[in-house]
């Protein structure tokens, strides 16, 4: 019934349906749920340590049995600089005063690391059906190593000229990750943010540039979304926003209250959470630094001195300095269990194919 099926025979799922990897808002609970309902479950390991990642994978592999992918960041670290992290910490003095926090304690560094060969021997070792990457694809002696322990390989591309690097440097499926997309923008051989184009401008570019499978991603929350996918030329659709208010999700109180409350107009491309570019719904640090801001250290060390507001407004309630990561179609996430969605979202997306085609 879906007029390709590209996707569902590799990745052996019901439905032809990724569910977005969301660092730091999600676990196995969000991947085993969507897993349930027929979609590829995506497990986000750039924020957590070689033995976490294993845990969770295996608390996976023990509740559902499903194809999973495991998803890492492979961005080339860049070193902290003291003079520009000062700086930034001098540019937030004021919310620091306002919230009785202590400039001069210190301040654990942000988390996310890329792709290393602890990481590639966890994979090794558990071998999970799919390994999907953002910012491109680790060094070829890695990405080598993960197709030999059986894993499909995907990565995004937010222009053309990126999906067919991937393609020519080994990604099996390449995710086409539009400018409505939420978080962080999967960019690597571009840094211009005014030139990334829509969803329904790149997909059937990219159909056409590269033969590998082509997944949507972008501005898709319900079934007309994963239709019109189709319709440019997509063998499928990787979700993310439309999760983030099931209750699966790890989204705290405060936030899924604002993601809730969030328009089409709502959502902003910011560097100032992290340092590199990424869509979320605006926020205070967003309006008033940002949302792009040259004094932001470079990714992920902008975090850092953010870290300590962002658990001083969070126990008043406020997301003040929360990342809520979510794409320009998040007004359109529901609040029920994700396997749930995850069907209800399929069964639309047939119907509509089913009225199109008749």
């Amino acid at each position: 019934m879906w007029p390709d099926r590209r996707i569902i025979d590799l990745f052996k799922t019901e439905f032809p349906i990724v569910q977005a990897p969301m660092a730091g808002i999600m676990d196995a609970e969000l991947v085993i749920a969507a897993a349930h309902g027929g979609a590829l479950g995506s497990l986000p390991c750039a924020m957590i340590t070689a033995e976490k990642a294993r845990e969770q994978v295996n608390i996976i592999r023990q509740r559902v049995s499903a194809p999973v992918n495991m998803n890492f960041f492979c961005h080339t670290p860049v070193d902290t600089d003291p003079a520009r992290e000062a700086g930034w910490k001098a540019r937030l003095g004021g919310y620091y005063r306002e919230y009785g926090v202590d400039p001069a304690a210190p301040i654990s560094a942000a988390n996310r690391a890329p792709f290393d060969e602890a990481m590639c021997a966890v994979v090794e070792e558990l071998k999970p059906e799919v390994v999907s990457f953002h910012f491109g694809l680790p060094a070829p002696a890695l990405v080598k190593r993960v197709k030999a322990a059986g894993s499909i390989v995907m990565s995004s591309a937010t222009i053309v000229k990126e999906a067919i690097w991937l393609e020519e440097n080994g990604a099996d499926v390449i995710i086409a990750q539009g400018a409505e997309a939420g978080g962080h923008r999967g960019m690597f051989l571009t840094d211009n943010i005014a030139e990334q184009p829509g969803t329904f401008a790149l997909v059937p570019q990219m159909v056409d540039a590269v033969k590998v499978p082509v997944i949507a991603a972008g501005g898709i929350a319900d079934g007309r979304g994963i239709a019109a996918a189709f319709a440019l030329g997509a063998a499928g659709a990787q979700i993310g926003s439309a999760y983030l208010r099931c209750p699966e999700s790890k989204v705290s109180g405060p936030a899924r209250a604002a993601l809730a409350a969030a328009h089409d107009d709502t959502t902003v491309i910011t560097n100032v959470m992290t340092g590199r570019p990424a869509r979320g719904v605006a926020n205070r640090i967003m309006r008033e630094v940002g949302p792009i801001s040259p004094d932001a250290p470079a990714f992920p060390h902008a975090a850092t001195a953010l870290g300590p507001l962002k658990a001083a407004a969070e126990k008043l309630g406020k997301v003040d300095f929360t990342n809520l990561w979510a794409g320009q179609a998040v007004r359109l996430g529901r609040e029920m269990p994700a396997a749930e969605l995850t069907r209800s979202l399929a069964n639309a997306a047939l119907a509509r194919l089913s009225a199109l085609g008749g």
